[in-house]
């Protein structure tokens, strides 16, 4: 028989999401938490997504910015990164996959690290598989859910067969192939594809099934993005399917290792095909909810897709109130940032209930990761945004207005000759408040905070003259727009 233990809260998952979700519901009322999970603590943001990712960008990015530097130019030009000081520099950032400070953090914010995988069996109970034998566990209070995603490979012929990298495997590379492939368009290929070839690939296509890099973004943003990939020597084909995959030798070499000799992929659009020959194929075309083997089933919910929620992430159709779903798991926002947004709000949640008290105020229900999500693509140029686009804002109903400017202000002229960037609001006409904002440029990362609170505050247009930008910032940019629209 299993050995049965007792909690408040029970959290599967144990990255960014479930580590607020459990911090918050025990904070301040001498309630208990398990954290059970079945890799590292931390989770796939800290080892295998945000943390490595920009670890490597930036190295990149502080070269063509001395690169562009009259004083620095003459001190780089001509000189690569020292690729294993980036990767060292990176593997400093995940602390070589010890998790034991993420461990220390959850122990010292009174939550139990439980290791193993587990998933439900019942009602507000959790079956932990684990090394010293399996572990029932019954929450008096919640259940959580924050099992994130995983990369998906496409059902291409011969693809899965050739080990192509996933994210986990660009993300931790240790070595650089020479040719590489990237499969997909979107923020994780196109991340990928700036850190490689400032890392020194020689050769690097992108193949890209829709007509645009970074569909979700402004048009105009992803268009920026495409101009500068080439300027760095990317080769990408639009409209583009692979056809077959086929690998010499592949084998499983491990994480960030070239997983064999050459592959030969066949490409074809309607009208074309071709075959080329890489070194290794980069997938990122897509990442699928991690409710696998949840036990889902055993609540009457259905695996395999993601969690419908309501906005104080409790699951639906779920009797009683006691499950919930924050992260990717739910679909709502796959961002870790806004995973870590919904861990706060459904741990209030939970602390409220548990305690009686009302649900009263916008501190427990989640909306920003309905139409008002953040978000900043670190590739060269940087495409930094938040809430609807124009096409969006339209879809939606709003009176929509829009002004853009090129990013052209005293701040973004000292940030380094030459600088070109641009910046966008979306605006709701009818209550003369932002409902979007996009900027691309380099280092244009530090502009969006100041868009979301705009964006989340409804702040109307009248009082924005009054948030004077420091001069000299790239800030200034908002009183640009606002006299733009002006007019």
């Amino acid at each position: 028989m299993a050995e049965r233990r007792v909690f408040d809260v029970v959290v599967i998952g144990g990255g960014p999401a479930g580590e607020n979700a459990a911090a918050y519901a025990v904070a301040g009322g001498g309630r208990t938490a398990a954290l059970v999970e079945r890799e590292l603590v931390g989770g796939e943001c800290s080892y295998w997504a945000c943390m490595p990712s920009k670890a490597l960008l930036w190295p990149g990015e502080v070269l063509a910015q001395a690169r562009a530097m009259p004083g620095v130019r003459g001190l780089v030009d001509g000189r690569p990164l020292d690729v294993s000081a980036v990767l060292a520099r990176r593997d400093a950032f995940t602390n070589g996959h010890d998790d034991s400070g993420q461990v220390d953090w959850a122990r010292s914010a009174g939550i139990e690290v439980i290791r193993g995988h587990g998933r439900l069996v019942g009602d507000r109970t959790v079956e932990v598989d684990r090394p010293g034998g399996a572990l029932e566990l019954h929450a008096r209070e919640a259940v959580v859910l924050a099992t994130g995603s995983a990369a998906t490979v496409p059902p291409v012929a011969g693809l899965a067969e050739a080990l192509p990298w996933t994210s986990r495997d660009v993300t931790n590379l240790h070595e650089v192939p020479e040719r590489v492939l990237v499969l997909g368009g979107g923020v994780v290929a196109c991340e990928s594809a700036t850190w490689l070839l400032a890392l020194g690939v020689r050769e690097l296509t992108m193949v890209v099934r829709g007509a645009s890099l970074l569909a979700r973004s402004e048009p105009w943003a992803g268009e920026r993005v495409v101009e500068r990939l080439r300027e760095l020597g990317a080769r990408i084909l639009f409209e583009t399917e692979l056809g077959s995959v086929r690998r010499e030798a592949p084998g499983a070499s491990g994480e960030g290792w070239v997983h064999g000799g050459p592959a030969t992929v066949s490409l074809g659009t309607a009208t074309d095909a071709e075959t080329v020959t890489v070194d290794e194929i980069v997938v990122a075309a897509g990442r699928r909810p991690g409710t696998a083997d949840l036990g889902l089933e055993s609540v009457g919910l259905t695996r395999g897709r993601a969690l419908d929620t309501d906005d104080h992430l409790a699951v639906a159709g779920v009797a009683g109130g006691w499950l919930y779903a924050v992260g990717d798991v739910n679909g709502r926002a796959a961002l870790t940032h806004m995973g870590k947004y919904q861990g706060r709000v459904c741990g209030d949640v939970i602390a409220a209930r548990a305690a009686g008290r009302a649900l009263d105020g916008p501190r427990y229900t989640a909306s920003a990761d309905r139409t008002q999500t953040p978000q900043v693509v670190f590739t060269d140029p940087q495409v930094g945004s938040v809430g609807l686009t124009e096409q969006q804002a339209r879809a939606n109903g709003l009176a929509v207005e829009s002004v853009s400017v090129d990013i052209a202000v005293a701040g973004s002229a000292l940030h380094n000759d030459g600088y070109r960037g641009r910046a966008q609001l979306v605006l709701d006409g009818a209550t003369d408040t932002v409902v979007g904002a996009t900027f691309v440029g380099p280092d244009i990362a530090e502009l969006v905070h100041a868009a979301t609170v705009a964006v989340v505050g409804r702040v109307p247009l009248e009082r924005l003259w009054h948030a004077v930008p420091s001069y000299p910032t790239m800030s200034e940019v908002w009183l640009r727009l606002l006299e733009a629209r002006r007019g």
